[in-house]
């Protein structure tokens, strides 16, 4: 661990002392320019006390979530100021470097803490109590925990947008956000691997917000990742639109083409649901199924055997091709996401 512990030394005995203590002072000294080019002196952290040091702790981070690229410079920096921090620490000059490295070190510190905690209701609850005025709020029986869930599409964007022009912390609340957004978008995207269209979108706004950062960027920014957030909701409850769970709507993706009857749809529904009870039945209960061929052969067969099926499998609208096709991707999609027959990523939903 880099922080949050007492540094071990790691003694060094090709350099002599003051060429270790020269090290350590560049690079903190390269982290002193960074910030006060971003309008932030360092010593602020340790020179403040009670609210006033909180506060430059947030201008800091402000200064650090300019973009991706300045966030992760200042990360690199900070992990090589640890590091030589270590290699120092048995020599007597170590302690007039050591309130920079605190300061360093709480800032750094805190970026890893918005990070582990990032949440999207919780950044709308933090931005202003107000937000929760123009936001309504549901409880449904897909959410598993206590948090309060809230209907980005009930915001009031007018409103949100002055709250998000008075906070002090525009960037690292966009930043937390992105990052919010990023880790559920990883997750919905390993439950069904077709909602790439969701990546490609995200990294667009994101591209934008490293491109330009001024004030009216950066706003448009923050609205545009939570106009985002609602397209995610809103795929998150198609599921049960459909009258299935994530795992059998991940299959039925893979199953439906376009210009199907609704009498087609409603019979590949009825296959995702059973194909994806079979396999769960008996096949993917196989201890460590994915690591021996004979097995993995079992799983494609059971597969195909049961699309190719006319009692089972996929409606007369699909040619022989098409049925290949789509057999390969079900297998394809099984092998990566189901070690077993209860994996991981589906856990909790719906």
């Amino acid at each position: 661990v880099i922080d949050g512990e007492k540094p071990q030394p790691e003694v060094n005995p090709v350099k002599p002392e003051e060429e270790l203590l020269a090290d350590l002072a560049e690079v903190i000294n390269m982290i002193v320019a960074f910030l006060e080019a971003r309008n932030f002196r360092l010593d602020e952290i340790t020179e403040k006390t009670g609210f006033t040091r909180n506060k430059a702790i947030v201008d800091a981070k402000e200064a650090v979530n300019e973009n991706d690229e300045t966030r992760k410079r200042f990360e690199i920096m900070a992990r090589e100021v640890f590091k030589k921090f270590r290699a120092c620490i048995t020599i007597s000059g170590i302690n007039e470097y050591r309130q920079q490295y605190d300061a360093i070190n709480i800032i750094y510190k805190s970026l890893q803490e918005d990070r582990d905690k990032a949440d999207i209701a919780d950044i709308i609850r933090d931005l202003h109590e107000v937000v929760d005025k123009a936001i309504q709020t549901h409880n449904t029986d897909t959410v598993t925990d206590d948090s309060t869930t809230y209907d980005i599409s009930k915001i009031d964007f007018d409103r949100l947008r002055k709250e998000f022009e008075r906070t002090p912390s525009k960037n690292t609340t966009t930043q937390n956000l992105k990052h919010a957004i990023e880790q559920r978008l990883h997750r919905m995207i390993q439950q069904n691997p077709l909602r790439t269209d969701f990546q490609k979108h995200f990294e667009q706004i994101v591209e934008e917000y490293n491109r330009e950062k001024d004030r009216v960027t950066i706003e448009n920014t923050f609205e545009e990742l939570l106009r985002f957030v609602d397209s995610l909701d809103e795929e998150s409850r198609r599921a049960m639109q459909e009258g299935l769970d994530e795992e059998s709507l991940a299959i039925f993706d893979l199953l439906v083409k376009p210009d199907l009857s609704s009498r087609d749809i409603k019979q590949i529904k009825e296959v995702a649901q059973e194909l994806l009870f079979e396999l769960k039945s008996e096949k993917l209960r196989i201890d460590n199924w994915r690591e021996k061929q004979a097995t993995r052969d079992d799983v494609k067969v059971e597969i195909a055997n049961f699309l190719w099926n006319e009692r089972t499998g996929l409606p007369k609208s699909y040619s022989e091709s098409e049925i290949g096709i789509k057999s390969e991707k079900v297998y394809l999609h099984v092998f990566q996401q189901y070690p077993n027959e209860q994996p991981a990523v589906y856990a909790g939903a719906f």
